[in-house]
């Protein structure tokens, strides 16, 4: 068999297995409309002219939830009060109305919404360029590896998961910060390299983390993340284990590298966001660390109101937010077109800036937050830099949940693929990304009608017979 016949064969083969594939998806896209649309009729259908009636009701009941945590928030003594208990029973009602009213349709509503919900993901699995993950390198094992240990981050794990012991075993220098005095980490770290550590590593919050990394992306040698922080976040990202950080040493031996970009606010370093406004301002507070949620209770109604903090003004490629009440930037964008991605990164190699921005100056507009499908109050978009400034000299700023104050103007940016961190080859976390659900794409794509037939063959000139 000649070459030409050899990849003529291969592509006729190849496209034979595809197309059943496209005629289930094309099945697929068909089943989550007419599931989607039996989940809205149903409803209507059941109650008639009330049905209507309750989709109203509905849409009602999510304004006045919307609008009473914007007074709630905003306002203080009794309205505040009132506020929040008509937060909780606004949709507590509706609830409540649903149950009763449609009996048997509703929970046969919500099945179908998610057969719905199914059958489009797998219909458009193919329909964009999917992510393949970010790319592992293989990387020798470090023959000299330090570990700087926060022995009070996340309430004590270093200690209660044996860290120190187990990285120690595994041949890692380990220094335990002392919790009494402030140690300079990133000094420590340089230290460190000079004395021919050829990894750093960390175990402590996302703050202490972007330090140690920004020294290892300086000194081009691995990073190591142990998860032994509260949140976790660029743990949570790289797919790590939260649940026992021991198993985050397992990167020392049998570990590979992934190039993952870096965040910088002027010269400060975030592995996750920079936010900037309410809770850039809130956190400053000394009161925040012993005592979160009432310090936010306590501050957010001047805040909200502008009658305290800076105003802002942020500038990302060709878009200009002005006076948000919030500014987040993050080191590569977080998931918003599928709720199941929210508050966390798809990719962290992207060498984008994501940047999301919040302004709310009514009820009326926080309503709008909640049922405008692309509010004027919600800003996302991407961009490789990013300048913050305000109409003051300085401003407050969360480096990755750590308070600091920053010169204005702020020039936000991102070092694509800066950092190597080096990670277990099994990792427990990696997300499972999915489409969003494009609706005029579904529909597409079930009108289409798909040749599934094998392809017509060629003729011996290399052209398709006619």
């Amino acid at each position: 068999m000649s070459a030409d016949d050899r990849r003529r064969l291969e592509a006729t083969m190849a496209v034979n297995s595809y197309a059943p594939d496209r005629r289930a998806q094309r099945w697929a896209a068909r089943t989550a409309l007419a599931a989607a649309a039996f989940a809205v009729l149903l409803p209507l259908g059941y109650g008639g002219v009330g049905g209507v009636l309750l989709l109203v009701a509905v849409l009602a009941g999510a304004a006045l939830t919307a609008a009473a945590v914007w007074w709630a928030l905003t306002r203080r003594g009794p309205v505040r009060w009132a506020a929040a208990l008509l937060a909780v029973a606004a949709p507590t009602a509706v609830v409540f109305l649903l149950a009763t009213t449609l009996l048997w349709a509703l929970p046969l509503s919500l099945v179908s919404w998610a057969v719905a919900v199914g059958a489009g993901r797998y219909a458009l699995r193919s329909t964009r360029k999917q992510s393949t993950g970010m790319k592992e390198r293989r990387a020798a094992p470090p023959q000299r590896p330090y570990v700087l240990m926060n022995p009070r981050s996340g309430g004590g794990k270093v200690a209660v998961f044996g860290l120190k012991e187990k990285a120690e075993r595994l041949g890692a220098r380990v220094v335990l910060l002392d919790p009494e005095q402030h140690q300079d980490v990133a000094a420590l770290a340089r230290s460190a390299v000079a004395d021919g550590a050829d990894l750093l590593g960390v175990a402590g919050g996302d703050g202490t983390q972007a330090l140690i990394a920004a020294v290892a992306a300086e000194h081009d040698v691995p990073f190591l993340v142990i998860s032994a922080g509260t949140r976790n976040h660029f743990a949570m990202d790289l797919g790590l284990n939260r649940e026992d950080p021991a198993a985050c040493l397992d990167a020392l031996t049998d570990g590979v590298e992934l190039h993952v970009d870096l965040g910088f606010a002027g010269e400060h370093p975030f592995v996750n966001n920079a936010s900037f406004g309410a809770y850039a301002a809130v956190i400053q507070s000394p009161a925040y660390r012993d005592d979160k949620i009432g310090t936010i209770w306590d501050l957010l109604p001047d805040l909200l109101t502008r009658q305290r903090g800076a105003e802002l003004t942020a500038r990302a490629a060709d878009t200009t937010l002005t006076a948000p009440q919030a500014v987040l930037v993050s080191n590569n964008p977080y998931g918003t077109a599928d709720p199941t991605g929210l508050g966390r990164r798809e990719r962290l190699d992207t060498g984008l800036l994501g940047v999301l921005g919040i302004r709310v100056d009514s009820a009326a507009e926080a309503a709008g937050l909640l049922l405008d499908p692309e509010p004027d109050g919600l800003t996302v978009v991407t961009a490789r830099e990013v300048v913050v400034d305000a109409d003051r000299t300085e401003i407050e700023v969360g480096l990755d949940g750590e308070a600091t104050v920053l010169p204005t103007p702020v020039h936000c940016r991102i070092a694509p693929g800066k950092l190597r961190v080096r990670v277990p080859r099994q990792r427990p976390g990696i997300p499972q990304t999915h489409p969003p659900l494009d609706w005029r794409q579904l529909r597409k794509l079930a009108a289409s009608v798909g040749r599934t037939a094998a392809p017509r063959r060629a003729s011996r000139s290399g052209k398709a017979a006619g």
